[in-house]
């Protein structure tokens, strides 16, 4: 069994900065992949970003390349999302979530393990 909690969200004004982190627990092997996602009320669960547990490959939906970046410490089992630059339409509960297998893929369908979420609010 495999639980992740993810934590660092909260209010923050336009521009401004959060950092995410998931704690994750069991196992996650290096074939992996960690993913962050997100969901807006009213909307469909959306992609943000993944990496490969143990490789340095990362992976950014368009809408927020070159404003969010995905790492990981391994020895600490933790995954961490840095949001800058955030807007209003970055609000939203965000989960990481671990693959189901050896997945490289985007899709919330390929990933068997979640986290409760953390809200982010952009406003002023």
């Amino acid at each position: 069994q495999v639980q992740l909690m993810e934590s660092g969200g909260g209010l923050v004004q336009p521009g401004g900065s959060l950092r995410l982190s998931c704690s994750a627990t069991g196992n996650i092997y290096s074939s992996h992949s960690m993913a962050w996602f997100r969901q807006a009320p009213g909307k469909e669960r959306e992609f943000v970003a993944m990496i490969r547990w143990t490789a340095t490959s990362t992976y950014y939906a368009d809408s927020i390349k070159g404003r969010f970046t995905i790492s990981r410490d391994r020895s600490q089992k933790t995954l961490y999302l840095q949001m800058n630059n955030l807007e209003p339409e970055d609000t939203a509960v965000y989960y990481c979530a671990r693959s189901k297998a050896a997945d490289w893929s985007s899709s919330a369908s390929d990933y068997l393990y979640w986290g409760q979420g953390t809200q982010v609010i952009v406003s002023s």
